[in-house]
Order: structure tokens, then sequence, then C-alpha cells
């Protein structure tokens, strides 16, 4: 039996992104010149084709909005930053540098780290989240659970407060001879007057 998702809760918001990017995967419509899949899209193109999607829910209705800051904003609802981890390329080989994103501690870089930082000082009534749209192999040649367990370590130590506790959801059996599945995990920040 499948747990009820309550509506406007981070956990249904994961599970229609996870949702939207199979409908992506699905689509066979590929990133470039790499294999199809939802994969080895870029993160403003995939946000921007997650958007489409969403928009077309009852539950966002158009609320959809890609901007600079939240890279998602779903009006009245949520402020969203994402961050993709691959361990591999679309060619089968790892990557490299490919867990920088969510793990340089600094204010003001591109880093989930820096991203939570921007949340919790967006001026905006929306609640507000970290998104990570990963991929695995079936099963696991990298696991991704190291990398959010560094993040989750590293946030508690150093951001100047606390987010909440993983929300996550999987999906089997994307197209991608690599990206094969997708791991969507999201922390809430809270609304904080920072001071630096």
């Amino acid at each position: 039996m499948q747990e009820e998702i309550t509506p406007g809760t981070v956990d249904q918001l994961l599970s229609d992104i996870a949702d939207a990017c199979v409908a992506v995967d699905s689509s066979g419509v590929p990133f470039r010149g790499f294999h199809p899949g939802v994969g080895p899209y870029g993160e403003p193109q995939l946000v921007k084709l997650l958007a489409n999607h969403l928009n077309t829910l009852p539950t966002y209705s158009g609320r959809a909005m890609c901007k600079r800051t939240p890279d998602l904003l779903l009006c009245g609802l949520w402020a969203l930053e994402f961050k993709i981890a691959r361990p591999f390329g679309d060619n089968g080989l790892e990557a490299e540098n490919w867990s920088v994103n969510l793990l340089h501690p600094y204010p003001g870089n591109i880093s989930l780290f820096g991203d939570c930082l921007k949340l919790a000082s967006l001026q905006t009534p929306e609640k507000r989240a970290a998104v990570v749209i990963g991929f695995e192999h079936n099963p696991a040649r990298i696991s991704l659970d190291p990398l959010f367990y560094a993040f989750e370590a590293v946030a508690a130590r150093l951001l100047p407060f606390a987010i909440s506790p993983r929300h996550e959801v999987t999906r089997h059996g994307l197209v991608h001879p690599i990206h094969q599945v997708a791991r969507i995990a999201a922390w809430e920040v809270p609304l904080c007057s920072l001071t630096t």
C-alpha cells in the first residue's frame, strides 16, 4: 500500500517533481547530443521543463515560474533552488568534481550550501526548499548517500540555522543507460535574517 501524501507538503512537491522528471525522461527528447533521458539535462534546461510540466497540474495551475533567484518559484507555495548530482557522465565514465556543487560551504557561491543561505534571506511568503535531483545506476555504482550525508553534516555545523531533515523520493526505470534511477531530495529552509 502506497503512503498517502498530503497536498502542499514537501513530500507532495517532491513526488510531483519526480513525476515531472519521469515525463521528461519518457518524452525521448535528448538534451543536445547526449543519450535520450532526463539525466543529461543541464540544471536551467531541466528546471524549465519541470516548470512546464508542473504548470499542467491542478495543484500548481500556472504558478511555476523560472527565475534567477529562486530557480523555481511556485507562486504562493514554494521557492526552490536546484542542484543536479551525477556521479557518471553520459559516456559512462565517472564525472570529475561531480559532488562539488553540494559541498562548498561558503556564502555567495553556487553550491547547495549557498542556495540555503539565499533561500533563508529571500523575502517572499512561499515556503523554501533546496532540492537535489540525483542520478544513479540500478544498482548504484556510486551511491548518492555519502554525498547527502556529507551535505547534512556540513549544513548542521556551518549554516546559521537548522534545515529540515531530508525528504526524498525515488523513481526507477529511466531510459538513459547510465542515469537509470532518479533520486530527488529536499531540505526545507527557514526564513532567517542573516547578518555577515
